[in-house]
């Protein structure tokens, strides 16, 4: 399998606006408007297996999509939102599948286990799961159902396994879901545009970030009205 850096942070806006628009995204697509009190945020697996340079994991456009990350689980947490953290990690015991479609599991000793530094999980909410679905065997669900949220905006890594395998699982929950095309990262492209094609045809509302942060600034501009 080729790896390739698809997103850089100078051409990842253009690169995902013209995902979209090769995509033929159009907007009977979209299940229903995004309402940003109305959701969480999901950051999935952003750790340094996936960030990391040095690890064999690593993602080549992971690095260019974490600052937009950074940017929205701030406007979130600023707006009282919930964020929730996903955290992979595996045991003999939990691993399933895992370990025969993977050659090491990420367990919670790995030296690169850790969310990466520029996040701060403890600003939101953590939970650690053990398959690519985020709700699979986890308190996900209960977290989100506590807290009313109707809607998810799903970012993080890596776009063709945790975050698409996670918003087909919000949507059967009746949870309507908000992709991240520039808010998602995997090992290349190909694998990528896959997953905007299958998930914007009847699973999901693909966005950009700047969309996501500009819905949230208009809280704000409404509460100062």
């Amino acid at each position: 399998m080729d790896k390739e850096r698809y997103f850089t942070p100078e051409n990842i806006e253009s690169a995902a606006l013209q995902m979209i628009a090769e995509l033929g995204m159009r907007e009977e697509h979209r299940a229903s408007p995004f309402e940003p009190k109305r959701s969480a945020l999901l950051v999935l697996d952003m750790q340094d297996y996936f960030l990391d340079p040095a690890s064999h994991a690593f993602i080549p456009s992971a690095p260019a999509i974490l600052p937009h990350i950074c940017e929205l689980t701030q406007a979130y947490i600023a707006h009282e939102l919930p964020v929730i953290f996903s955290r992979h990690l595996n045991t003999d015991q939990n691993a399933g599948q895992m370990a025969v479609w993977w050659r090491d599991l990420l367990t919670a000793d790995h030296p690169h286990s850790a969310i990466t530094s520029q996040l701060d999980p403890a600003s939101g909410i953590l939970i650690e799961k053990s398959q690519y679905d985020a709700f699979f065997d986890t308190s996900l669900e209960e977290v989100l159902r506590v807290r009313h949220v109707e809607q998810v905006v799903v970012c993080g890594v890596m776009t063709h396994l945790c975050c698409e395998s996670t918003a087909r699982s919000a949507f059967v929950r009746g949870f309507e879901v908000f992709f991240l095309v520039d808010g998602t990262a995997t090992y290349n492209q190909a694998f990528h545009r896959a997953t905007l094609l299958n998930l914007s045809h009847g699973f999901a509302t693909l966005m950009l970030t700047k969309d996501v942060l500009a819905s949230l600034a208009s809280i704000e501009d409404r509460s100062r009205a």
